[in-house]
């Protein structure tokens, strides 16, 4: 876009493509088609001449002749400039645009205003960041319907668009089928932009690896869902591009044994896998040895098992990143990715690129994300969602209040009796005069009174991974912040209490749950609040997979930015609901793969 001014329109706007400026609507528009009767509360536009104008106290009246109306009308300017005094002279002959009134039965204007063209609706741009002609010149020079239609658009589409920058008639915003084409449009948009992201790259190898000695190990039978992503992981990595993918997985729903399936497909080929934390992948590596028929080396900050240069499947924490004798790869894992900093990603990255030929690259995370969200994030990233898990668990979710605390008690004695583990979820580690909660610091003395095997461990503990473990072996209660919402297998955790529960996301609140019945236990997760507004929780309570949480999570909140990353949480989307719109997001996103 070419001018100066059209720079700044674009740059202030944050203008990407056509179909951004095309989607800068008017906030409403002004009539100025000459009126043929009084509408009381409307701005209307009249043919007048100025009969009288005066003074009246500190406002400016002014009557006009109407031509049209053969009649004559009084109007009222409050605060009045000098240029309304030059404007509306005795004799002239104008165009006025005024609000009109009715005062005693009377017709009566407000706040004239010369008009210099008639005959159209002009639409009135409202963004603090420009100008509003400015706005239009670029929109005049680079819309119409044939640009529209280059974008991907529909002819309808194109001409309902066009005609809310240039319209015939006042637009009805609260008509299903223009919200329909503007969620259309403002979908195919997004969707582009992320499509444009995508950057892929020739695979170092093609990997084919049998998985029938794995299969062969397992004692159960995969479900469905783990087939599918596991036929869809043997896929990529059978490509000379390099793999892309995610799988998303439910809390308890098995992604681990697509991490192993990916590693015996890339077997002879050397395999790395990070982890977060170190007891993560002490679990992947446990059940590394327990299913996969070659050897496996583990490399921890703590702990080394094995020859990291030898093995054919490596799986470390970031003290990986620390090695720089690592062989070259030719697939690369990582276990819940957005637990890593951006550093971290990075430095992953570096170690294991060379040239332009890439390892295949996998990402794992047992964070659900609504279908929605996965359909969007697809058009960047390959996705599967495993959405099911292998066996029902059982835990009954209930809502408590300070008044419950004793039966609480109670219910956790009698589960530590019977050889179980509890986990009290704390929010914040020290005290808050802003949080009408007890901290964990404040908590924890109650705990240690009235109970025996109780471990505390938080965020900023930097012995948390062997505090955990040895909760696991030993302990009877453990008390701690949100360390523990991914991953951690904890076989004998029966009972969870979060402390605060409505002040934490949905999605949080599944992990958070998903601790406890790891192996069929039945299971108890109590929601400790002190709030009487418990819609959200109530909802949470009654629901149990994690993908139906994480949409209805998006209907509490907002989702993020996924352009430009600058929103973490706030509006991505003025038309779509990211919560109810999952319908027409994978229509669009069919039609965009369509047209590729």
């Amino acid at each position: 876009m070419g001018g100066f001014y059209e720079e700044a329109v674009v740059q202030k706007l944050g203008l990407r493509s056509l179909l951004d400026l095309a989607l800068c609507l008017p906030a409403n528009y002004e009539d100025r088609r000459l009126a043929r009767s009084f509408t009381v509360g409307a701005t209307q536009t009249f043919q007048a001449r100025v009969r009288e104008a005066h003074r009246q106290g500190k406002n400016f009246k002014v009557t006009f002749f109407l031509p049209a109306f053969n009649r004559a009308v009084s109007a009222m300017i409050f605060h009045p400039k000098p240029f309304h005094y030059k404007t509306f002279q005795q004799g002239e002959e104008l165009f006025i645009s005024a609000k009109v009134g009715e005062f005693n039965g009377f017709i009566q204007l407000s706040q004239p205003k010369k008009v210099g063209s008639v005959g159209e609706l002009v639409p009135i741009y409202k963004y603090p960041k420009v100008r509003q002609d400015s706005l239009k010149a670029v929109i005049r020079k680079y819309l119409d319907v044939d640009a529209l239609l280059r974008c991907g658009l529909y002819e309808q589409e194109a001409r309902t668009l066009y005609g809310l920058h240039f319209p015939a008639n006042v637009p009805d915003f609260d008509d299903p089928r223009l919200l329909h084409i503007l969620k259309s449009v403002e979908l195919l948009n997004h969707l582009q932009k992320l499509s444009k992201k995508r950057r892929d790259f020739p695979a170092k190898i093609r990997l084919s690896g049998s998985l029938e000695k794995f299969y062969g190990r397992l004692p159960f039978t995969l479900t469905p869902e783990q087939q599918s992503a596991i036929d869809a992981v043997q896929k990529d990595l059978n490509s000379d591009t390099a793999a892309k993918r995610m799988v998303v997985g439910d809390v308890g729903s098995g992604k681990t044994m697509a991490i192993l399936a990916a590693a015996m497909i890339a077997y002879p080929h050397y395999t790395l896998l990070m982890a977060p934390t170190s007891i993560l992948a002490n679990q992947l590596y446990e059940e590394a040895q327990k299913y996969l028929p070659f050897e496996t080396a583990l490399l921890t900050s703590r702990k080394r098992i094995g020859d990291y240069r030898q093995a054919t499947f490596v799986i470390g924490t970031h003290a990986l990143l620390h090695k720089s004798d690592l062989p070259s790869p030719a697939l690369v894992m990582v276990d819940e990715q957005h637990r890593f900093g951006t550093k971290q990603r990075h430095a992953l990255a570096t170690l294991t690129n060379s040239g332009e030929a890439r390892p295949h690259f996998l990402q794992f995370s047992a964070t659900p994300i609504p279908r929605s969200q996965a359909m969007i994030d697809s058009k960047m990233i390959d996705i599967s969602l495993i959405t099911s898990t292998p066996f029902k668990k059982d835990i009954t979710t209930e809502i408590v209040k300070p008044k419950d605390f004793g039966k609480l008690k109670t219910t956790i004695q009698s589960e530590i009796d019977k050889g179980r583990q509890a986990l009290i979820i704390y929010p914040l580690v020290s005290e808050s005069e802003n949080y009408n909660y007890q901290s964990l610091e404040e908590g924890q003395g109650f705990w240690l009174k009235h109970f025996d095997g109780v471990y505390v461990t938080h965020g900023k503990d930097k012995e948390k991974d062997s505090v955990l473990e040895e909760f696991r072996e030993k302990g009877k209660i453990l008390l701690a912040t949100t360390v523990v919402e991914v991953g951690i297998s904890l076989p004998r955790l029966s009972t969870i209490v979060i402390v605060g529960a409505e002040n934490m996301g949905l999605a949080t609140l599944h992990q958070l749950r998903g601790r406890v019945s790891r192996n069929g236990l039945k299971g108890y997760c109590y929601l400790f609040t002190k709030s009487d507004n418990t819609e959200r929780l109530q909802q949470f309570a009654k629901t149990k997979n994690g993908f139906e949480i994480a949409r209805l999570d998006l209907k509490f909140r907002k989702s993020g930015d996924m352009i430009d990353g600058k929103l973490q949480s706030g509006e991505q989307f003025r038309w779509v609901d990211m919560a109810e719109d999952e319908a027409l997001i994978e229509q669009i996103g069919l039609r965009l793969d369509k047209e590729r």
